[in-house]
């Protein structure tokens, strides 16, 4: 079992949606947070939704790889330790591959895949030399099966899966804990910055997200996983779900499905 009450939890993405609703369900819980995201004031309006004290803003771009070694540092000055670090920030797509370019291509993959890889190499000879540490990683039910409109968000996804199961078969022998977490639609405002074919933001909310499972309680669906120290955990409605299991039992007719299917 994980310890949630006075842990120190790191959250990258943490200025919107689920890294939003994670920070203050995880402060309810009793855990000091560090929020991490570009814009600080909207780190600041999350910390004034979190409960208790304690809790640090630390401004950070994931895709700057020079910056995140001294953002540890800071923690580590701050608190002293790091219990929990939360893998959150990322983009999602909506555009065709054929379309796509190579630019916007990179720019999904740094800030999805190459971030959460770069921050869990910094933090990772910190919990192996403690003997002890819980690695998150906010996937999605897209890291199982792709959909149009999304290629290289899927592929961002699929890669996290093959990393972080990987890093928990090599680490597992330290107390080193790693979870997935596999959101279907969650209400949260990120399609509007989601990337289109030139790299541009989309711009708009689109009906899936706006109708989604509502942050905080996918939030708490999360902090209850972690507890329990799940190497999986999804939180997806009826269509996402049922396409886990198209995929896993019947995976040609799911091939034939995602031809047809309204993704939005």
């Amino acid at each position: 079992m994980t310890k949630i009450k006075d842990s120190i939890v790191w959250i990258t993405g943490a200025s919107s949606g689920i890294g939003e609703a994670l920070a203050i369900e995880l402060s309810e819980n009793g855990a000091k947070v560090i929020l991490s995201a570009r814009r600080e004031e909207e780190l600041e309006k999350v910390r004034s939704q979190c409960k208790g004290t304690g809790h640090m803003i630390l401004p950070l771009d994931v895709t700057n790889v020079e910056t995140l070694q001294p953002a540890f540092d800071k923690v580590l000055n701050e608190y002293g330790s790091l219990d929990i670090l939360i893998n959150n920030a990322g983009v999602t797509q909506r555009s065709l591959a054929a379309e796509t370019d190579l630019s916007a291509t990179r720019k999904i993959m740094e800030v999805n895949f190459f971030s959460a890889v770069a921050l869990t190499r910094i933090v990772l000879p910190y919990f192996i030399e403690r003997n002890a540490g819980h690695i998150v990683a906010t996937s999605s039910v897209t890291g199982k099966y792709g959909t149009p409109y999304r290629s290289t968000y899927a592929a961002s996804k699929h890669a996290l899966h093959g990393y972080f199961d990987s890093l928990r078969a090599e680490n597992s022998k330290h107390g080193i804990n790693v979870t997935l977490v596999c959101p279907g639609f969650i209400k949260t405002p990120i399609t509007l910055k989601a990337v289109t074919a030139d790299g541009s933001p989309l711009g708009t909310l689109e009906p899936g997200n706006l109708h989604g499972i509502p942050a905080d309680k996918c939030a708490r669906k999360i902090v209850r996983s972690l507890k329990k120290n799940k190497r999986e955990v999804y939180i997806a409605g009826l269509k996402e779900s049922s396409g886990l299991v198209l995929k896993r039992l019947w995976p040609g007719m799911m091939a034939k499905v995602l031809e047809k299917i309204d993704v939005t």
